[in-house]
């Protein structure tokens, strides 16, 4: 039996493993499990790894993308360059832990089929693992971005900094915070949503709920808006991919 998981705290619910619960009966895929492991701190990684020496594979998300870098022997150069992993393949002979960052690829495949001419910069709020992945997009896209904090920094403008000038050279708004996350559905992004309009594109990494406040608050100003379950479901295919390569 190989076991794969994902890793983080708190791990209140999960797409990952419903997906690839329903993947391995969908497709008749047998002696394998995906379970979750809600580690308090990251120091309980080398623990668990003792615990589950059937472990081949795990996804990280919130707080860790960044914080489990210390425990992997090598990286991808993807995710060198970003900084931040998501996807940990486990060496069933050597225990070696290699890193890659598969939201990387599934920020970009779903974000392509959207951009338009007038797409030309973009606002990223956040400075997570997940922001470092978007960055390193947009960066391969050409796109120019500024991030955006709680407190304006160097590198990071802060919320307040936003006006309708900035608002009206980017038209592309992601947020990797967790803002507007189930079971916090009010909280959203605290940016002045009545300078949207329909040039803008709204995407948020978020996918319960389906709709967040950010998404309806531009939606509702006519901005296109996104989701982030299709690139779940394309940063799950791709963890499989790795995982069995």
């Amino acid at each position: 039996m190989s076991t794969f998981g994902l890793i983080g705290y708190p791990l209140t619910h999960s797409f990952s493993k419903r997906y690839f619960t329903e993947k391995f009966e969908r497709e008749a895929i047998s002696d394998v499990n995906y379970a979750l492991f809600s580690l308090e701190n990251i120091g309980m990684l080398d623990a668990l790894l003792k615990e589950q020496p059937d472990l081949r594979g795990l996804n990280v998300t919130i707080p860790y993308k960044i914080a489990v870098l210390p425990y992997i022997e090598e990286l991808d150069p993807a995710a060198a360059a970003i900084g931040a992993v998501n996807c940990l393949k486990i060496d069933p002979d050597t225990g070696l832990i290699k890193g890659y960052n598969t939201d990387a690829y599934g920020f970009e495949a779903s974000l392509k089929p959207f951009l338009k001419a007038h797409h030309q910069k973009a606002l990223i709020f956040g400075d997570g693992g997940a922001a470092q992945a978007v960055k390193y997009v947009l960066n391969q896209l050409d796109i120019p971005f500024l991030s955006v904090v709680r407190k304006s920094q160097e590198g990071a403008i802060g919320y307040t900094d936003l006006n309708e000038t900035l608002l009206t050279q980017y038209t592309i708004l992601i947020n990797t915070t967790p803002l507007g996350t189930f079971p916090e559905v009010d909280a959203c992004p605290d940016i002045p949503y009545d300078y949207l309009g329909a040039e803008h594109l709204a995407y948020d990494l978020i996918y319960n709920p389906e709709e967040t406040l950010f998404l309806r608050q531009a939606r509702l100003r006519g901005a296109q808006t996104k989701n982030g379950l299709e690139m779940l479901t394309l940063q799950a295919e791709k963890s499989w991919e790795i995982w069995n390569s």
